[in-house]
């Protein structure tokens, strides 16, 4: 019997390609923001063999494989058969959103999602909290290495529920032997994110404690979704920071950016932005301010190390957070509308605002007196 003719078997062999060993990768929080970029990128990704995409909406990838529903629902154990790896993306750091229901919901969806990926057999979960975890203080070491310890306290907007999907992340594998958890930690993110972070850029001066070291660290969404594919594809483990390479000194950062610096006694600052969250004139409470006084600029060696490279420099994400904010006003956290803004003034929003407090207390001392 003669063999076939080799032109023959070229046309079987491209009409039946070889099927993707990769493995099956779950993303909550698909439908948007760093989720929706991750999907579409694991989705293109030759090295990935399906995406099944979770979420509360439906999101634009027609590629992956779509379920409606709350992480917090235990449905989700159902869901997550067959799947080999979950990225764990949905948590709400809005913030405007009310602080006792975002801690509930962050929370309670990290534990029920680390229960139904053991249940169903997944054998690693990836959770992405953030560097702010190490915590901005005066004696950080720059750069902090990964093993730092977590000494950030939860009195900033979202760290405190950070803190506990870090506690979570460190007793899972205990609690559910054979499940593997990669926690990444992204630096200052930026690309269509809205924290107090990057609100910080959107003020008409650029709040400066007196006596305080600022170093800027960012982290490109770009980036993080390489990253994340990285820890995926177990190219690399454990606890990750991620971000720019190097960090911006304030004086540089003001150089770019071309906004000047209003200087403010530690006492003041610390003291005002105190107060103004707790009358609710702005949303961040006083401990975002930290986060911009002293360093938490850390390594990214381990990523490093698995042949990693960030794409973004700090200058280029500085430019396109910039770009990004142009037009809006805020001040103190408060994002004020174009009336409110155009009223105010530049420097003179910032002051009204720092002394809308004071205002308040004296008011308050008023009536009661009366």
């Amino acid at each position: 019997m003669s063999s076939p003719d080799p032109q023959v078997r070229a046309a079987r062999n491209l009409s039946t390609p070889a099927p993707v060993r990769g493995p099956v990768v779950a993303v909550t929080g698909a439908a948007s923001g760093v989720g929706a970029l991750l999907t579409e990128r694991l989705a293109a990704s030759e090295e990935i063999k399906q995406v099944v995409a979770i979420d509360e909406r439906r999101g634009e990838c027609a590629q992956a494989q779509w379920h409606i529903l709350d992480v917090r629902d235990p449905a989700i154990a159902e869901k997550l058969r067959g799947v080999d790896v979950v990225v764990h993306l949905a948590l709400d750091l809005d913030l405007e959103t009310d602080a006792a229901a975002r801690t509930a919901y962050n929370v309670r969806g990290t534990q029920t999602v680390l229960t139904a990926a053991a249940a169903a057999g997944v054998h690693r979960v990836v959770l992405c909290t953030s560097a702010m975890v190490y915590g901005a203080l005066s004696d950080n070491e720059l750069p902090l290495s990964e093993d730092s310890e977590l000494r950030a306290t939860a009195e900033a907007t979202g760290v405190g529920d950070l803190l506990e999907v870090e506690r979570l992340a460190r007793r899972a594998p205990r609690a559910h032997p054979g499940l593997n958890v990669t926690v990444v930690r992204p630096a200052v993110l930026v690309g269509g994110t809205d924290t107090a972070l990057t609100r910080y850029f959107e003020s008409p001066r650029l709040l400066v404690v007196a006596g305080s070291r600022p170093a800027w660290q960012f982290c490109h969404v770009e980036d993080l979704c390489s990253a994340l594919e990285y820890a995926v594809l177990e190219k690399v483990d454990g606890e990750l920071a991620v971000g720019c390479d190097g960090w911006l000194e304030q004086e540089e950062v003001e150089e770019l950016s071309e906004i000047r610096r209003m200087e403010l006694p530690s006492t003041v600052a610390l003291g005002a932005a105190a107060r103004l969250h707790r009358i609710g004139l702005t949303p961040s409470p006083a401990g975002d301010l930290a986060y911009t006084m002293y360093p938490w600029v850390v390594s990214v060696s381990r990523l490093h190390d698995a042949g990693w490279r960030p794409q973004w420099t700090n200058e280029e994400v500085l430019a396109e957070l910039l770009e990004e904010v142009a037009g809006r006003r805020t001040v103190a956290g408060r994002r004020l509308g174009r009336k409110d803004a155009t009223a105010a003034g530049a420097a003179g929003a910032t002051v009204a605002l720092l002394g809308a407090a004071a205002v308040v207390r004296r008011a308050r001392k008023a009536r009661r007196r009366i």
